[in-house]
């Protein structure tokens, strides 16, 4: 086997010194995520920049790279806290958050890569104590909880808003009361229920009522126009012509004239 030249050593040593080089000074970012720079000899966290975007970099071996996932987290919260009464609720939540890509160098200076237990954590549940120390159990169990989420959003969006994190939602998703209030509350309620249904029965009874005695009204009035109106000539005139349109039938019958009540006709039928 013959010798290599003497100049390939050195040539082979430098390529894998350099792969070496390279494979410490180079970083990928991978989706949904963005790298906070850090300059060992300069100034450290660079600021004035934006952040590293998607893909391959080469870095300088001795500065650092931080990555942070900038796509939408979750963060689910079970917090105790206290209604406007002081009893105590359990309110279970979850948070949709992300932080602002040209902020967070600025997050990775202030608050760091635990920037959730800093920052987020507490400020949800200051948010939520607040909150739900506005409402009673019935209010937050019945008809309070769309607006006990809003509230706690708006809350908690004003301190994250100064943080370098977008908040995007907060979802309640259940609200547990004492066994012994629920109880209480359920049975009020299905009370409150049942008087409502007596009330509208009341209402529609004594709906029907009037509609009865209007239906009456009508008909005595009704009657006392037409008592009114029939004079003895005219029931004499309608007597005629009832006569005229029976003594067409071909039934047998005996008309006596001038025998009924007023002067009519009598019929005298076989029937």
């Amino acid at each position: 086997m013959e010798k290599l030249p003497k100049l390939t050593i050195p040539v082979i040593v430098g390529v894998i010194l350099l792969i070496i080089v390279v494979a410490k000074s180079s970083i990928t970012i991978n989706s949904g995520h963005a790298g906070v720079l850090y300059e060992t000899f300069h100034n450290g966290v660079v600021t004035d920049e934006p952040p590293l975007g998607e893909g391959f970099h080469i870095i300088a071996p001795w500065n650092k790279v931080f990555v942070y996932e900038i796509r939408q987290q979750e963060l689910s919260e079970k917090m105790q806290v206290l209604s406007s009464n002081g009893l105590e609720i359990k309110l279970d939540a979850s948070a949709w958050y992300q932080p602002i890509r040209e902020d967070v160098a600025k997050l990775h200076q202030e608050k760091g890569e635990d920037y959730l237990q800093r920052v987020i954590q507490p400020a949800i549940r200051s948010a939520a104590r607040s909150v739900v120390g506005r409402y009673t159990p019935e209010q937050l169990y019945s008809t309070k909880r769309d607006a006990i989420q809003e509230e706690i959003f708006e809350e908690t969006k004003k301190i994250l808003d100064e943080q370098h994190i977008q908040l995007n939602q907060i979802l309640v998703r259940d609200v547990t009361l004492p066994a012994t209030i629920k109880d209480a509350i359920e049975r009020k309620l299905k009370q409150e229920q049942e008087s409502l249904e007596y009330e509208f029965r009341l209402v529609t009874a004594d709906k029907e009522a009037q509609k009865v005695r209007i239906e009456a009204q009508g008909k005595a009035d009704a009657n006392k126009i037409l008592s009114a109106s029939l004079t003895d000539k005219i029931l004499q005139d309608k007597g005629i012509d009832a006569t005229l349109e029976l003594a067409k039938s071909p039934n047998a019958k005996v008309v006596v004239v001038g025998s009924g009540d007023s002067g009519l006709p009598l019929i005298l039928g076989n029937n």
